[in-house]
Order: C-alpha cells, then structure tokens, then sequence
C-alpha cells in the first residue's frame, strides 16, 4: 500500500439518535481517521472534544431518552442542535433525522447557514422533493461555505452511485431499476425510517405518517404481517440521476419490500442499469449488495465515505450542494 502523510483526524457530529444515529455510533468506533465528537436529540447533546463512546451514550439514550444525561459531557436543551453547532468544533455531521415533515432537513440546514458554521453536511434524504428543497439552497451554501452532499445512503446513496458508474458502458441509459429488502427484528428500533416507508404506501402521505401514534403504526403492520410492500416511491434517485446527467428521471423507478419482524432480508437489494451500447446492443447490469449487509451497514458506511470526500472538497474550497451521483465516496478507515 502507498505510503500517505497521516491526514488530521476529521472530527464528526451525529444528529439525531434514534436507530440510525445509533448504528452510526457504533460504525465510527472503531475508525482510525474520523472521532466521534458530538450528538444530539430532540431533548439534549453531547459533546466531548476528546470522543464519545458509542456504548455509554447508546445505554444512557436508552435508559434515559437523551443523550443529554451522558455524564460528564451532557447537556439537556430544547435547543439542541442549534446549540450544539454554536458549542462544538465538528468539521462534519451525518444528519441521522427523520424527514418529518418533509421540510424538516431544509429548516435544518437553514440552521447551519444562519449560524456561520462552514463545514460538511451528508444526509441521507429519501424523497424527490426534500432533495428540490435543497437545491434551492445552492446559492446559500456557497456563500456560507457549508460543501453540502445529499442522498448518501444506500438508497438514494450506495445503489444511486452504483448506476451512475454502471452507465458508463451505455451510449443512452434506458431505465434505471432499484429495488431493495429490508429486514429489521422489530419497527420499534427504526421508528421514523418505518414512517418514512409508510408514507409511501397508497392512501398516506408524509403528514398522515407522521401523526400516527405507535399503536396505530402496529396496527397496520399487524394487517400486512409486519411487510411493508412498496412501489413506484417518490425517491431522490431520479433527480440525482438526472442531475448527473445519467437519464431522465421518469426513466428511474425504486421499490421494494420491508419486513419489520425479521432481521433477514426479504428480497436481496440491487440496481438494475438498462442500456444501449455504442455497438447498438442492449443490455443490462444488475449491482447486488450481500444479503448479510443490514439497512444499517449500507446507509451509515456510506454516509461516512461521501463525508470524508466532502471534507476533502470542502479544504480545497469546494462549497455548494452536490449528490451521491456526482462524487465517489471515500472509504473511511
């Protein structure tokens, strides 16, 4: 392996703390080149310039409902993020929310402009829309000097980026086809990735997911055997695709099943890349991610390698929004 100057390490924030904020505690431990610094949730943050341990603040939230209570580095606030950014030198956060409402990561990002906080942002939105919401914020990045990347986890993210190389053995993209499988134990542990699916299903919408109560949310998936069956999704895989001048975005289509009672997934994950040759022969790729690969493992470790390319653009001055389907992650050891 080539030898390389050892880079500073890249002190990272999560936000948000429910199941996908925890996984990515647990994903950062044990990387050599970024420090888990700063967290927060709806009730408090935490903040130690020396690391967080993933383990005390996972049993703290548990035991407590904030990571607000982790002694010595705790603080309970109705204004945790905002007072988070003004406390925590952090170079980069993976913004592990909810996208309840569907405003909800554009407010947010609002925040950090208005703050003068200059860094990276990575998310890993799902929606069409929440994705549109952003780009109306390119100009406003820039000129705060937030280098911002957006749908980077594993779908939009990983499977997204994955078509955007396999099309470079076409002349023309004819579809793009994503198609993913989930399996969790139990919802309880992924509460507002759940809604997020929910809301796709027929006769809901992101505000009617929301307002469901848990016993509502059992409710329904006592009706269909804890499987989510979802089709045709608004997902932010077509605007990026077409961003990256890959295809048109009615050209994309993402669905796929999610099982919220077993930890095995339903159907294996791919991406499927139809194209003509310049030979004048169609064919199609097909990229598989391993059965054995939680939702977890797929949305946070590449969350992860796009913020340690983001961290990488944003020192060369590179500041604005951009996708998972315009730079190739880094992998972060």
């Amino acid at each position: 392996m080539l030898n390389r100057e050892a880079a500073p390490l890249i002190r990272v924030g999560v936000l948000g703390f429910g199941g996908l904020g925890q996984a990515a505690a647990r994903v950062l431990a044990p990387k050599q080149e970024m420090n888990w610094v700063a967290t927060a949730d709806l009730k408090g943050y935490a903040y130690n310039p020396e690391g967080l341990s993933a383990d005390t603040c996972i049993a703290t939230y548990t035991q407590k409902g904030s990571v607000g209570y982790v002694e010595p580095h705790g603080t309970l606030s109705h204004n945790s993020i905002r007072e988070l950014i003004a406390r925590a030198p952090v170079d980069g956060y993976f913004l592990a929310l909810p996208n309840l409402p569907n405003t909800f990561m554009a407010d947010i990002a609002r925040q950090f402009i208005q703050s003068g906080w200059q860094g990276v942002l990575v998310d890993a939105l799902k929606r069409t829309s929440a994705v549109e919401q952003l780009l109306a914020l390119q100009d406003d990045f820039q000129a705060a000097g937030i280098t911002y990347l957006t749908g980077c986890g594993a779908t939009p993210g990983l499977l997204t980026a994955a078509a955007a190389i396999a099309a470079q053995s076409y002349a023309e993209v004819h579809t793009v086809k994503i198609t993913f499988g989930v399996g969790i134990a139990r919802w309880e542990a992924y509460r507002a990735t759940i809604r997020e699916d929910i809301a796709h299903l027929p006769g809901y919408d992101v505000e009617t997911a929301r307002a469901m109560s848990d016993a509502e949310v059992e409710a329904l998936l006592d009706r269909t055997n804890g499987i989510l069956t979802l089709e045709n999704m608004e997902h932010a895989d077509d605007i990026m695709l077409e961003l990256a001048g890959i295809c048109d975005r009615a050209n994309v289509s993402v669905g796929g099943v999610v099982d919220t009672r077993n930890p095995q997934k339903p159907l294996s994950t791919n991406v499927q890349v139809t194209g003509r040759t310049f030979e004048g022969k169609t064919s199609t790729h097909t990229f598989t991610l391993g059965d054995e690969t939680s939702m977890a493992a797929n949305v946070c470790g590449p969350a992860f390698g796009y913020l340690k390319a983001g961290t990488a653009l944003h020192q060369r001055g590179l500041y604005g929004l951009l996708t998972a389907a315009e730079v190739m992650p880094q992998f972060a050891r």
